[in-house]
């Protein structure tokens, strides 16, 4: 892909890691379905989101401000496998939980100002495998899809966040749920 560095480990995680962090997500994190406007309405969001992170690495996107929540035994223990992976220390995590195929994330770049210039972000996913949809911002035309299943970790760096948005978009089919982490650095 053009103005991309974009890499899938496709089984980072196996099955039975896989369905007890679910299960343990799932049941443990502080879940919250904040609300964003589109042309005027308020709307509450297709999914449910949590932030963790160290301390003060609070994190805006959408009219939304996030203050993380103090990283669990659980998520530094994911943490530190996507860190190795990545060769990055990540200090935040956003959790988006799809509860179902009417869940979703519409169009969008991970390009906040306190992401800094070429943010790597860390995506894995649990649960439910979903289509994950990418397109360029200047070329039309240049499309791409990822089945992101579970166990996969997907890894988006350098301008990546500059020359593509991403989406999840809604689906019809029966799908489980599915617990997407996207692993973060946050700037100073």
């Amino acid at each position: 892909m053009p103005d991309a560095d974009i890499i899938l480990y496709p089984s980072l995680l196996n099955e039975s890691d896989c369905t007890h962090f679910l299960t343990e997500l799932t049941q443990t994190v502080q879940w919250r379905q904040d609300s964003i406007t589109i042309y005027g309405r308020s709307l509450p969001q297709p999914r449910l989101t949590a932030w963790y992170g160290d301390p003060g690495k609070s994190y805006t996107y959408s009219g939304i401000t996030m203050h993380p929540v103090l990283w669990t035994p659980t998520l530094l223990a994911l943490k530190a496998k996507v860190d190795a992976v990545a060769g990055v220390v990540f200090n935040s995590v956003l959790l988006n939980l799809y509860r179902d195929g009417n869940d979703s994330m519409e169009w969008h770049s991970d390009d906040e100002p306190e992401l800094g210039l070429n943010p790597t972000i860390g995506s894995l996913s649990l649960g439910g495998t979903r289509r994950f949809l990418l397109r360029h911002r200047f070329q039309k035309e240049l499309k791409h899809q990822l089945e992101l299943t579970s166990g996969s970790f997907l890894i988006m760096q350098g301008t990546t966040q500059h020359y593509w948005q991403h989406q999840v978009p809604k689906t019809k089919r029966p799908v489980p749920p599915r617990i997407n982490l996207t692993f973060r650095v946050i700037s100073e």
